[in-house]
């Protein structure tokens, strides 16, 4: 079946992202916008859009009403990127019921890989090892006191429906799970509309590998191999590289061929990422599979030259893979930086505000996908990602080089962002030498101790913006 006209279920970059997508697919794409959103880049890139309200979040999270305007507009596919609805199985099957091409998986994969205790039990039946945990979802306090003495501590308590690092609470001994465990339960209730929570052992400082599948309605399953995710603060990634500098050849072969057994037993069609947890002695854990596109895939578009978010369209159109794991390959290293409106010195606080200027990065092997612009202003309501500077080069030395390089080259004014943090770990020597795990960050609190210097241009812009303004220019 082919898609001609494509509604894009999401806002920021990812929207953009998917509307350059459909335009090289000859697809004309439809874009929806809340009143916050109405000046956003994606609206500006997308062939038409419409307006879903003045609340800046009800709109984003209503499918009933995101499925009644793809109707209406004429379209034949929706896609949903990542966050709001894009792990949502009734936005799925609400697609199916109006004819609308959900593009990603099944709604019942959504629900199945959306459920961590069932999630568990898929990379059970596929021969997949997991980290040591409950069976199932937790009855009570009680229950989870029990089973986290016999598991042994450090244990995490988890949202069975959590994701985005959300619903995680680290538990060190009885008393801290006892704490918590309310907690956790209010989190999830409040973030996931659902109060199942499970328990599993705590892995100290693992590394966070993910691999990227893709599977057609045919039966294919290939992998694009692994990202590193374990530069990270509180659950939340802040730096991902692809391939792991930390990993043999060995380990990508055997990691990648778990992530496609837990695709094929889940009967998994569209993109994926499965995660995983890298121990100190080498073994692999599972610990979740996303039934959405990452924010992270650039990283792994750079290095296999397949783009991701044109393979989930045509899959969704019921096109075939037209690859196998051997036609597959990857050249190089590329890393992405989230470039967040935040203030790492001030705990990561966000910096909503006014865009007064904005420098892109360029040069070879950069790539920057944002939504912003000079005069923009980044509302408060949303994740405070504004732009992702995605690297590529030949080698690990020379990818740290040149993303030092493009992010001096990448200039934001009128906010806060990560990128001098981003810098100082750049210059880390655990770093440069690919040394790192999911307690980098915590274990380096003077990467924050860096100089905020003021530019000599931000002077000039401020100035510069000032006379424009009163000139009306």
């Amino acid at each position: 079946m082919a898609i001609s006209k494509l509604l894009i279920a999401n806002r920021g970059e990812i929207a953009v992202r998917i509307a350059r997508a459909c335009k090289e697919l000859g697809i004309r794409s439809v874009a929806i916008f809340s009143e916050a959103d109405r000046y956003a880049l994606h609206v500006k890139k997308a062939d038409e859009s419409h307006r879903i309200g003045s609340d800046p979040l009800a709109g984003y999270l209503n499918p009933h009403h995101i499925v009644n305007l793809a109707v209406e507009t004429g379209c034949d596919a929706l896609h949903p990127g990542y966050g709001f609805l894009s792990e949502n199985a009734e936005l799925a099957a609400i697609c199916r019921q109006r004819g609308i091409t959900f593009v990603g998986p099944s709604a019942e994969s959504i629900a199945a890989m959306g459920d961590k205790t069932r999630a568990r039990q898929t990379a059970l039946a596929a021969g997949v090892p997991v980290t040591p945990g409950s069976d199932g979802n937790l009855s009570d306090v009680e229950d989870a006191v029990n089973q986290a003495a016999a598991i042994g501590y450090p244990v995490m308590l988890k949202a069975t429906s959590g994701g985005g690092g959300r619903g995680i609470r680290r538990c060190d001994n009885e008393k801290e799970l006892r704490q918590n465990y309310e907690r956790v339960i209010s989190e999830a209730t409040k973030a996931f509309g659902s109060a199942e929570v499970f328990l599993e052992k705590c892995i100290i400082e693992p590394r966070h590998i993910e691999v990227q599948i893709l599977a057609d309605s045919q039966g294919s399953v290939v992998h694009l191999y692994e990202r590193d995710c374990s530069i990270q603060r509180r659950n939340q990634k802040l730096i991902e590289v692809a391939p792991s500098p930390q990993l043999n050849d060995e380990q990508r072969e055997y990691i990648g061929q778990l992530a496609v057994r837990v695709a094929r037993e889940c009967g998994y069609v569209n993109a994926g990422t499965v995660e995983f947890l890298l121990d100190h002695d080498g073994s692999f854990y599972f610990m979740e599979m996303n039934t959405r596109v990452q924010v992270e895939h650039t990283i792994t578009e750079e290095i296999t030259g397949i783009d991701i978010i044109k393979s989930q369209i045509r899959i969704a159109a019921g096109e075939p893979l037209g690859l196998s794991q051997k036609d597959i390959s990857h050249r190089g290293f590329a890393a992405q930086f989230r470039i967040n409106a935040e203030d790492p010195k001030n705990g990561f606080l966000p910096s909503f505000g006014r865009i007064s200027r904005y420098y892109s990065a360029g040069g070879p092997g950069v790539r920057t996908d944002a939504a912003m612009y000079s005069g923009y202003e980044i509302p408060p309501y949303y994740d405070s990602m504004c732009a992702k500077l995605i690297v590529w080069a030949r080698d690990w030395p020379e990818l740290i080089e040149r993303s030092h390089r493009a992010l001096s080259d990448m200039a934001i004014y009128g906010v806060q962002t990560t990128i001098p943090y981003y810098q100082q770990i750049l210059d880390h020597p655990d770093f440069r030498a690919a040394r790192f795990n999911t307690g980098f960050v915590e274990r380096n609190p003077q990467l924050l101790e860096y100089s905020s210097k003021t530019r000599p241009e931000s002077v000039a812009a401020a100035i510069a913006a000032a006379i424009a303004s009163q000139a009306g220019l």
